[in-house]
């Protein structure tokens, strides 16, 4: 996607073939700055200190951190170390798993000579798959867009689109999952307005969504997190779309902290309410949305705010009174109930075990155990 008119992915090899960039999320939308991860350690930071985020690009990430890791040692004692290293940064999305199993599964097998070499080109591959995986997802979600439209009184006017926390192309390797539809509708030449929800505590929204369709130049508004509803009342949104981190295999999704909240205005509204994903954050282990472990991340999140000042410092400001606890809990789960459907890069199906088999069908037997 864009930055400035010039295309970027969220994360690549540097020039000299071994070292990783990644775009530091954390500063963003005040700067544009790109990070090199020459080890394990920085490539484990960068996630758990979310500047990368978004469970497509944590996944990405984590096979390029083991693949940095393998380069300074490649036996079984340094493979295992990595992983659990990585596996830890960050519990509840499940790419990261998706990404570190599928990695061992290729590299445990080979000659301990073989193994970086392997994992790079493997770290690639998920790079590779994800991109066209988005872009599918992008064209899937664009017939629900286009319904949309069909369905407004002056088909001139632009469909209305309400979005939470950032699915776009920085939460992936590129174009993103809930927005990927949105590009697509743009290059359709169908217009559309995003309402963007700030996403508190750590205005994922407000930063990094609202930054996106700007370089895009797509139209949107910014809007308080409790502005969703009211919209909906007034008829001012015609679909909701949003991510996932991670999706049971009956349905229910997990996304950032307030979707839920979401998908009940939208249900109670009449208004469609579609969670757009790539296969590999579907967990076909679990049953249910309650058994996904929900991370609880810093007080700090909620008790503080970043922003620039006027003369164009970043800072970190207190909002708390002295003495206030904070909690920071950084998912809820919305059930399959009121997803009206999911959109994968297999097609749109509905929020249901029989749903996602329908387009996962080789998943049957893991899907049984759930």
């Amino acid at each position: 996607m864009q930055v400035a008119g010039r295309p970027y992915r969220s994360i690549w090899l540097d020039e000299d073939g071994w070292a990783v960039r990644i775009i530091d999320q954390t500063v963003l939308p005040h700067q544009f700055r790109i990070l090199r991860l020459e080890t394990l350690e920085e490539a484990a930071h960068a996630i758990s200190d979310m500047q990368v985020r978004g469970a497509p690009l944590i996944g990405a990430t984590a096979a390029y951190g083991l693949a940095l890791a393998l380069r300074e040692g490649a036996d079984d004692q340094r493979l295992e170390r990595a992983t659990k290293t990585l596996m830890a940064t960050r519990p509840t999305a499940v790419n990261l798993r998706w990404a570190l199993e599928r990695a061992l599964d290729l590299l445990r097998p080979l000659p301990t000579q073989a193994r970086a070499a392997a994992a790079y080109e493997l770290a690639a591959e998920v790079c590779e798959e994800d991109v066209a995986v988005n872009r599918a997802i992008g064209e899937q979600g664009l017939r629900l867009i286009r319904i949309a439209q069909e369905r407004k009184k002056d088909p001139s006017e632009p469909v209305q689109i309400l979005t939470h926390c950032n699915a776009g192309w920085l939460a992936t390797v590129d174009h993103g999952t809930a927005l990927s539809p949105i590009y697509a509708a743009k290059r359709a030449g169908i217009p559309v307005h995003v309402w963007v929800d700030e996403t508190r505590p750590r205005n994922q929204g407000a930063s990094l969504t609202a930054w996106e369709l700007g370089q895009e130049e797509i139209e949107h508004s910014v809007i308080a997190d409790n502005t969703g509803g009211h919209l909906m009342q007034r008829g001012l949104v015609d679909i909701c779309i949003t991510g996932t981190d991670r999706t049971t295999a009956t349905g229910d999704v997990c996304n950032k902290i307030g979707t839920y909240l979401k998908a009940l205005a939208a249900h109670d509204n009449g208004i469609p309410f579609y969670v757009a994903l790539p296969g590999s954050t579907i967990d076909w282990t679990l049953a249910e949305g309650a058994a996904i472990p929900i991370e609880e991340r810093g007080a700090e999140e909620v008790s503080r705010i970043a922003g620039r000042l006027e003369d164009g410092r970043l800072a970190s400001v207190d909002l708390l009174p002295q003495g206030s606890r904070a909690v920071n809990y950084a998912f809820d789960v919305t059930p399959a109930r009121l997803v009206s459907a999911l959109i994968t890069e297999r097609g749109v199906c509905p929020a249901t075990r029989e749903g996602l088999l329908g387009l996962f069908p080789e998943r049957r037997e893991e899907a049984a155990g759930a």
